[in-house]
C-alpha cells in the first residue's frame, strides 16, 4: 500500500468515531475510490454491514451508530423520537431495554431508510414513521451523545407529542398517559411553539388534556389561545369519556353519543 494510501486510511480511521457506521457513498465524496476501498476490505481494515455501508472490524456498533451515519453522512432529516427519545432523555423508566425493544424513528413524509439499515439485525425492532407534524428544520431536537459520537434526537417536549402522535394505533393511550405523568418539568416555551407549530389536532388537543387532567405545573404558563385546535370532534376510543373543552373522546368511563370515528 502506498504512502498517499496510508496517509488516507490514517486519516479515516482517526476520524472514524468508535461504534458508527461509514457509508461509502459518503466516503467516495471525500476521495476514497471503489479500488481503495475494496483494498481495505481485502486488508481488513474495514467490512461491510450492507450496500453502501462499512464497520470497523470487531466493532460494536447497533442501531445508534447506524442513525449517527444516516445523519451525518446521508443528512436525512430522521432522527429518534416517541418513547425511544424519552427513554434516551432518562425518563420511561418502566420501559424493557436491550434485545427486542421498539426503537422508534421519525422522519419527513417520503423520507425513507435507507437500505442498509432496514436490512441488518440490530437486535431491535425498527418503528419508523413518517409524518409532517412538524414542519422541517430542528424545533424541538436535541443532540444526544453516545460517547464517541452524537446523534439527534427529540426533545422531552417533542416526543411526548410525537408518542400521542402515534395514539391509539401504535401506542396505547394509558401508557402515553403514564409517561405524561413524569413530565414534569417540561420546558413551557418549547411547549409553546411546538403546540403552535404541530399541524396535528388530535396531538394537540390529546396533549391538552393530559397536561390539565394531570395537573402538570407548567401547563398554567401556556397561551392555548394562540394553539389552533380545529374544529369538529375527535376520538381515542369510540364511547370513551368526552373532554368537551378540547372536543375529543379518550378511553373512560362515562360514555359520548354521537362521536364521529376521526382520530387523526
Amino acid at each position: 500500500m502506498g504512502y498517499v494510501n496510508t496517509n488516507k486510511l490514517n486519516h479515516l480511521l482517526t476520524n472514524w468515531p468508535n461504534g458508527t457506521v461509514t457509508v461509502s457513498s459518503w466516503l467516495k465524496d471525500q476521495g476514497y475510490s471503489n479500488p481503495l476501498l475494496s483494498k481495505y476490505k481485502k486488508s481488513s481494515w474495514m467490512e461491510s454491514l450492507g450496500h453502501d455501508a462499512n464497520v470497523r472490524p470487531n466493532d460494536k456498533v447497533n442501531w445508534t451508530g447506524g442513525l449517527y451515519a444516516i445523519q451525518e453522512q446521508l443528512h436525512l432529516p430522521i432522527h429518534a423520537g416517541g418513547k425511544t427519545a424519552l427513554q434516551l432523555h432518562g425518563y420511561a423508566h418502566f420501559l424493557p431495554i436491550g434485545k427486542g425493544v421498539t426503537v422508534t424513528l421519525f422522519g419527513p413524509t417520503g423520507v425513507k431508510l435507507p437500505s442498509w439499515f432496514l436490512q441488518h439485525d440490530w437486535q431491535v425492532k425498527v418503528h419508523y414513521t413518517m409524518t409532517k407534524i412538524f414542519p422541517a428544520g430542528d424545533l424541538g431536537l436535541v443532540r444526544k451523545e453516545m460517547g464517541s459520537f452524537s446523534i439527534k434526537v427529540s426533545s422531552p417536549e417533542r416526543a411526548m407529542m410525537e408518542v400521542l402522535h402515534l395514539v391509539p394505533l401504535k401506542e396505547s393511550y394509558d401508557e402515553a398517559k403514564l409517561l405524561m405523568e413524569g413530565l414534569t418539568t417540561l420546558r413551557p416555551t418549547l411547549v409553546q411553539d411546538l403546540l403552535e407549530e404541530c399541524g396535528s389536532i388530535k396531538v394537540k388537543r390529546l396533549f391538552m388534556h393530559l397536561a390539565e387532567e394531570l395537573n402538570l405545573p407548567w401547563a398554567k404558563k401556556l397561551d392555548i389561545k394562540k394553539v389552533n385546535f380545529g374544529k369538529g370532534k375527535r376520538v381515542i376510543r369510540k364511547g370513551g369519556h368526552f373532554d368537551p373543552k378540547y372536543n375529543i373522546s379518550i378511553p373512560g368511563p362515562r360514555l359520548e353519543q354521537s362521536v364521529p370515528k376521526e382520530i387523526v
